[in-house]
């Protein structure tokens, strides 16, 4: 697809600052925010800004390529959208607005169990051409019927999360009435009367709900009962024996989200999985780990022959894409960088943020005399 960059918005920071003006106080905290101090949140962007690059001028180089192989297909850069909760709550349609743009930039597109538009929805708009992200149901029964929705519906990837064994403690979203269950404070109210575009829009698309769920859920829950439900349904750890079960289950490629040390790659690699995404949940979970590029690393060089290494958390933009892979991981991730797209741009939001990603990470391409993207590892300077 043609890039094209709207020129008032040339940054990621840019973004970030128009989507914090457009998108109530409540909705943008839910995506800005971190967990407890905002320690791991920030040690992800800036153990990743500590990685740099060699440039090499004087080689022979013809000209840069990002398209990259992954699981047998070709994408058309090395970064896709990772899965989002709450995505309606944040913008409204957003998760349809990615997908389509995922769809026509030929990059992975991750729906959540927990997003607020279903499987077949997505499917419908890319085509079968998306990955999809389980949140490990307690029912064995909803577990079952979950992941079979997505074979049906031509799910390329099933995602299973590893890092959620119990919610965050975020203190914005408690104090903006964003926990389980929610509340609709004056202060909130106000706050929507102040964003009348995202209201309209909201008032447009419906009140935001847990799609794909919602056919589990009995009828005319209040949010009380809606905050009891979710969390009898998604208290479910993941261990060896629950992912042994949904491997035999899915016959597609099957990936494992939040791992991050040896022990759990190696059990990973024992029991059939095609893959890992080094994730800490965007610094949401557990303010007292690492950030995502530092085990990502070590997994990447100990393991990266066994089992796909990928990694999310902290990359906003081309040059951080760029850092990861030199540093080992086979493919890249975001979350917020797409929602502030969308929250600033709105349906225009998505195909602007993976343009102007594209864009970014082919000048760093350029700059370094960097190929293609299996050839960043000679220009980590160690």
């Amino acid at each position: 697809m043609e890039i094209k960059i709207n020129t008032k918005y040339p940054s990621m920071d840019d973004l970030r600052k128009r989507a914090m003006v457009k998108m109530p106080k409540f909705a943008f905290e839910y995506l800005d925010g971190g967990c407890n101090e905002d320690i791991n949140l920030d040690k992800n962007r800036t153990d990743l800004q500590k990685i740099e690059l060699m440039p090499q001028y004087l080689s022979k180089f013809d000209k840069s390529s990002m398209e990259t192989e992954l699981f047998g297909k070709t994408y058309s850069a090395p970064f896709g959208i990772a899965p989002v909760g709450l995505q309606g709550l944040m913008w409204p349609n957003a998760p349809e607005i990615l997908a389509k743009a995922a769809v026509d930039h030929n990059i992975p597109f991750i729906l959540s169990t927990v997003t607020t538009t279903s499987i077949e929805r997505i499917s419908e708009i890319t085509e079968g051409n998306f990955w999809f992200q389980l949140y490990h149901p307690t029912k064995e029964d909803i577990k079952r019927d979950v992941i079979d929705r997505a074979a049906k519906a031509g799910c390329d990837v099933l995602v299973i999360l590893a890092d959620v064994p119990t919610f965050g403690v975020r203190p914005r979203d408690t104090r903006n009435g964003l926990g389980m269950p929610p509340r609709m404070t004056l202060k909130n109210i106000i706050e929507v009367l102040k964003h009348p575009h995202w209201a309209a829009l909201t008032l447009k698309h419906g009140q935001p709900n847990f799609e794909t769920m919602a056919q589990y859920m009995p009828k005319g829950m209040n949010l009380q009962q809606l905050a009891q439900f979710m969390d009898a349904t998604f208290t479910g750890r993941l261990n060896e024996e629950r992912i042994a079960s949904i491997r035999e289950q899915w016959k597609g490629k099957l990936v494992i989200k939040g791992v991050v040390s040896e022990e759990d790659t190696e059990k990973a690699i024992k029991l059939g999985v095609d893959g890992l995404i080094v994730s800490n949940h965007g610094g949401r979970q557990l303010d007292a780990g690492q950030s995502s590029i530092v085990p990502m690393t070590n997994l990447a060089e100990k393991y990266g022959d066994q089992i796909k290494i990928m990694v999310d958390s902290g990359l906003r933009g081309g040059p951080d894409i760029a850092r990861a892979m030199a540093s080992g991981a086979e493919f890249t991730f975001m979350g917020r960088s797409f929602m502030y797209g969308v929250g600033a741009l709105g349906k225009e939001g998505g195909n602007h943020t993976i343009s102007l990603m594209k864009r970014e990470l082919q000048q760093v391409m350029e700059q370094i005399c960097c190929q293609n993207t299996g050839a960043f590892k000679p220009h980590l300077i160690k």
